[in-house]
């Protein structure tokens, strides 16, 4: 691989991760600034939570194919390159997620265009992380939780691979995203974390969440 097309390359996955699709859809068809309701977040939590199931929805898959577009990257301009490519193009296009150059360098806590990279680079990890989502969602109604509890199983399983540039790039991106949801964890550890509507812990707390707000 070329120092061209590795130059261009970062660059352009950064500028495609930087992509705000929550706030594009939030402006573009509801007339609202996501960066200025809820949490102020672009991703899909936010997304959900201001402007309904279906933008929520959508963000979600655009977010992801971010993440696949830009870490695919690795593969154009010529033969594949050695696999770990993938990874550098597909941390760029998170860092653009995260930091995204049209909204000021601000955005998205990194999980969904983390899944897109993980569906290119190891199809498995990104279906265990996917399920595990999906369950601790079902159970614990926090979006924030089953991120974070995705991430530390793609982090567990990806020691036992002998692949320790994955290893690597999973431990930062694990860090980060917990970083990320700093403020989330304050709520978890004082219970006023806020729940998404539906699972069992919504519905368990159904009444008393109705309170709070």
């Amino acid at each position: 691989m070329s120092i061209l097309h590795i130059v261009v390359g970062v660059i352009a996955a950064y500028l495609l991760g930087s992509i705000p699709f929550g706030y594009i859809i939030g402006r573009v068809f509801y007339h609202k600034n996501i960066l200025e309701e809820g949490s102020g977040n672009i991703g899909t939590t936010n997304t959900f939570r201001v402007l309904g199931p279906l933008a929520g929805v959508v963000t979600f898959i655009l977010d992801v194919l971010k993440g696949v577009a830009a870490s695919l990257i690795a593969n154009i301009g010529g033969p594949a390159p050695a696999h770990w490519w993938v990874l550098v193009f597909g941390v760029a296009a998170i860092i653009g997620h995260t930091y995204s150059v049209w909204l000021g360098f601000k955005g998205g806590k990194a999980v969904a265009t983390s899944l897109g990279l993980l569906i290119v680079y190891t199809p498995i990890l990104a279906v265990i992380a996917l399920v595990v989502f999906l369950i601790m969602l079902l159970i614990t109604s926090m979006v924030s939780l089953a991120s974070i509890l995705a991430f530390m199983t793609v982090l567990i399983l990806s020691m036992l691979q002998p692949d320790w540039i994955l290893f690597g790039v999973v431990l930062v991106l694990t860090i980060f995203v917990i970083y990320r949801h700093r403020e989330n964890i304050k709520r978890m550890h004082h219970g006023n974390e806020s729940l998404v509507p539906f699972g069992f812990m919504y519905w368990v707390q159904k009444d008393e969440y109705k309170n709070k707000k």
